[in-house]
């Protein structure tokens, strides 16, 4: 029996360590390498997220409404807040942040942090911006009103007029929606501005200002009994008439208590269909408040003139407050039909119920009238 085998070549032994140790050294310089990388890498990116130099002074930055995080790190990139924004980009995803930021304008700082940049945009810590202050007194008429607010400067008093008579002004406005398509009306917006203390943003446009008096009419009728609107349906009123109701009571009461009773005759005269008669409505026929109004005054044609026509006005005649709406959706029921104003400045009222009464209290007003 023999074997076979085959001597080993003594050259083969070194030739191979030498691979090894040619694979170690290469394996090694690779490790080196992609040590190297990950390291200068992540120096890289750290610098990437490191602020830019810190400066003293701020940059306005604008946050558009809707815009999303790529578009907001383009934007700070673009005023020197960051490096670079596709970093900031992944940075932000990868703690979990974007999804609060804030739409608006901001004074940042290069060299503020990122988490100082995030802490900012979240909280929607936004320039302040300057505003101005007005109050519009309960009865102003729609004149009345552009002209304070000409005198203060705030708008422009003919383009603020001439936007409350625009048919177009805020035409899908749920609290417009009863205005009647009437030429006869004197001012289309004359009640539905109400009387309050605004405050606005510096520059704000005519249009901004009478849809926020507008609007005020969705904080206001928050203020009434949850049934006010099925009480105006069971007075067979809309909107409209009932603000027209509202704004006589405004004009004829100063004392709160009785501006119920004054709703109730004007309600106990419409009923019987008797001219209202209410001094009021011809002084806004005539233009101006009369302190005594003549025979004269009392025959002019107009239909606001409720001495020669029957029934409400076109609309209301003064930009009235919630005391008067109340009163008018919750008049106090009574007999009376006349009431004539005390002369010794009380300002409160006699009422009656016939005209004889009415001329005894007219009378007697007189004779109270301090000298």
């Amino acid at each position: 029996m023999s074997e076979h085998w085959q001597a080993t070549d003594p050259e083969d032994e070194p030739r191979r360590g030498r691979g090894l140790r040619i694979f170690l050294w290469i394996f090694g310089i690779l490790v080196l390498l992609i040590g190297g990388a990950a390291v200068a890498g992540t120096y890289y990116v750290k610098h990437l997220l490191t602020p830019p130099a810190a400066k003293t002074e701020a940059v306005r930055v604008t946050i558009p409404p809707g815009a999303g995080t790529a578009k907001i790190a383009a934007v700070l990139e673009k005023q020197g807040l960051i490096r670079n924004h596709t970093a900031f980009v992944y940075y932000i995803k990868s703690i979990g942040e974007g999804s609060r930021f804030q739409a608006g304008e901001y004074d940042m700082t290069p060299g503020m942090t990122i988490e100082q940049i995030v802490d900012k945009l979240n909280d929607g810590d936004t320039v302040k911006k300057e505003t101005v202050r007005f109050t519009i007194p309960e009865g102003f008429t729609v004149p009345q009103i552009a002209a304070k607010l000409g005198e203060l400067g705030i708008a422009n008093a003919e383009a603020f007029q001439r936007l409350a008579d625009d048919p177009k002004t805020m035409a899908d406005s749920p609290w417009l929606a009863d205005i009647p398509a009437d030429k006869s009306l004197t001012h289309r917006l004359e009640g539905y501005l109400f009387p309050e203390t605004y405050e606005m943003a510096k520059g704000s446009s005519e249009q901004e200002i009478l849809a926020r008096m507008i609007e005020e009419w969705e904080r206001k009728t928050a203020m009434l009994p949850p049934d006010w609107r099925s009480q105006m349906d069971k007075l067979d009123l809309d909107f409209h008439n009932l603000l027209t109701v509202a704004s006589l009571i405004e004009r004829e009461v100063v004392v709160d208590k009785e501006r119920p009773l004054v709703a109730g005759v004007i309600y106990n005269r419409l009923k019987l269909k008797m001219p209202l008669q209410i001094d009021a409505t011809v002084q806004y026929a005539l233009g101006e408040t009369k302190e005594r109004l003549l025979e004269k005054d009392l025959q002019i044609k107009s239909p606001y003139n409720t001495y020669l026509n029957a029934g409400l006005p076109p609309g209301p005649i003064s930009n009235v407050g919630i005391a008067s709406v109340r009163a008018a959706l919750y008049p106090e029921s009574s007999k009376y039909l006349y009431y004539v104003t005390k002369k010794d400045g009380t300002q409160t009222h006699l009422f009656a119920e016939t005209l004889d009464q009415h001329n005894r209290n007219i009378a007697a007003s007189k004779q109270t009238a301090k000298p």
